[in-house]
């Protein structure tokens, strides 16, 4: 199977400039090339850039999507690095949790300040934005 760019990114649901960043990342091996220059794809190209979009959908990085890749070219390894990186991954989530329940807490004291409609000049959300004491 040989397919160009435009059908790969159709058929991963990628986009064109995205594929062209992880060929240039080397996320994505180099594809051949037809006589006339288009790139052209085969099923590992296809399978590698699915599996980079599955953990691209679950927030990882560049990085650790490159880590994965690596390791999952050693299959005789056994798995302990990439449990290890999903440890630090889910702790990652869970302090991203916590950074954004703060968030939430802060926007709704602020929104608080404001409950009824006041000239702006009296808004109490634009006074709690400009009160630099209310930053933690």
């Amino acid at each position: 199977m040989d397919i160009r760019i435009g059908e790969l990114a159709r058929r991963t649901g990628c986009e064109v400039v995205t594929i062209r960043y992880y060929e240039k990342e080397r996320l994505l091996p180099e594809p051949a090339r037809s006589e006339g220059n288009y790139r052209l794809y085969n099923e590992a190209h296809l399978e590698r850039l699915q599996f980079i979009r599955h953990c691209r959908s679950l927030d990882m990085s560049l990085g650790e999507i490159r880590a994965l890749l690596s390791l999952r070219e050693n299959p005789t390894l056994d798995c302990s690095e990439v449990n290890a990186m999903l440890d630090t991954h889910i702790q990652q989530v869970e302090d991203q949790i916590e950074a954004l329940g703060q968030l939430k807490q802060h926007l709704i004291i602020l929104r608080e300040k404001c409950a009824g409609v006041r000239p702006m000049e009296a808004c109490g959300i634009l006074q709690g934005l400009t009160d630099s004491s209310c930053h933690t």
